[in-house]
């Protein structure tokens, strides 16, 4: 049993990350605007190739010390937001943002954000200070970090069969906030949902078409400078044209494979899109860009094997693949908190 002492020191080096990491935010905003290419560096090429390994290994601890999550809920940790239940129809309508948000940065990054570094700092401002409103308002992670954050999706698409569990050290008790709570179910999907169809439909779809929408992300070149209307259409064409035929796989397979064998299902489309990410993506890092684009950390093709790329690619592969398909995994992303009074009064009524 964990000691009250144990317990009060792991707090405080959570408490100590969630700081240092809302901090190191707060200082790249003025570097991405004033020193935009080691803000670009720091953000797209070293931040973000990073994530998606974060979410399939460790989306507990990325839930615990991410810096949004941290402003989202600032407000409920210094007592001063309303607390208030967030309607189910708002919910639906934040899910449905989320996706269409995530689905348009995504390529609005060729176009802009590779290359801008002001503009990828106003889009963290804007989302931060959004986190931040809605957490005045609503309870625990109900606002941002389990309706409108553009890559909770994704969490809970790669986090499927999580590494470990760790505590939840933001939620202090349950208030059943969201349900269900994509902290602490256990095999957690896009696809488990209340019984709201529309949050059942946003999901199905994100499932599917998530992997083409990757694929059809890395044929298009990050576009410098005065854009044509073709250059713009492109940018948006090969991701969405991905997303939807990836989608149209999916939903042919559900039709053909048992019920029992859609959860095996989702985690293949979840690696799939994962491997693909990385397939193309860790090359870049280190050079090695079949498109002109502005996504390499530092040019090692004078330095590394002439097989890097071929045997990075197979390596990622097998290895999200093991991890995603093949090893057996019962946990949950964090680990609920106790229930508040008022939460278990309300499942005890529903009984």
């Amino acid at each position: 049993m964990t000691s009250p002492s144990s317990s009060i020191r792991g707090l405080a080096i959570w408490r100590l990350l969630q700081v240092a990491l809302a901090a190191a935010g707060v200082a790249l905003l003025p570097t991405l605007i004033w020193m935009p290419d080691i803000g670009i560096a720091l953000f797209w090429n070293i931040l973000i190739p990073v994530a998606p390994a974060v979410l399939v290994l460790i989306p507990g601890v990325w839930r615990n010390i991410c810096p949004m999550a941290t402003a989202g809920l600032l407000p409920r940790h210094l007592g001063f937001s309303s607390r208030k239940t967030m309607p189910q129809a708002l919910r639906s309508t934040l899910v449905i943002i989320s996706l269409v948000a995530l689905l348009l940065i995504v390529p609005f990054r060729h176009v802009v954000l590779n290359t801008n570094g002001p503009a990828t700092a106003l889009l963290l401002a804007i989302a931060a200070a959004t986190a931040f409103l809605l957490g005045t308002r609503y309870e625990w992670r109900s606002a941002w970090c389990s309706s409108l954050c553009p890559i909770h999706p994704v969490e809970k698409l790669y986090g499927t069969v999580p590494a470990i569990t760790v505590s939840n050290t933001h939620c202090t008790l349950c208030e059943k906030c969201v349900t269900p709570c994509s902290d602490s179910t256990h095999k957690m999907t896009p696809m488990i949902t209340s019984t709201n169809k529309i949050e059942k439909t946003v999901g199905r779809l994100f499932v599917g078409g998530f992997f083409g929408y990757v694929y059809g992300w890395y044929q298009v070149p990050d576009y410098f400078g005065t854009m044509t209307t073709m250059e713009w259409t492109t940018a948006f064409a090969w991701p969405f044209g991905g997303f939807v035929v990836s989608y149209l796989a999916f939903s042919a397979l559900m039709r053909i494979v048992p019920r029992r064998n859609y959860m095996f299902l989702i985690r293949i489309f979840a690696m799939a899109a994962v491997a693909t990410y990385y397939w193309f993506r860790l090359p870049m890092l280190f050079g090695y860009a079949e498109l002109p684009n502005n996504s390499t950390l530092i040019d090692l093709t004078g330095v590394l094997p002439v097989w890097f790329p071929e045997a990075s690619q197979v390596a990622t592969t097998v290895f999200f693949a093991w991890f995603m398909l093949l090893r057996k995994s019962k946990r949950s992303w964090t680990v609920r908190p106790a229930y508040s009074e008022a939460a278990a009064a309300s499942m005890g009524a529903n009984l």
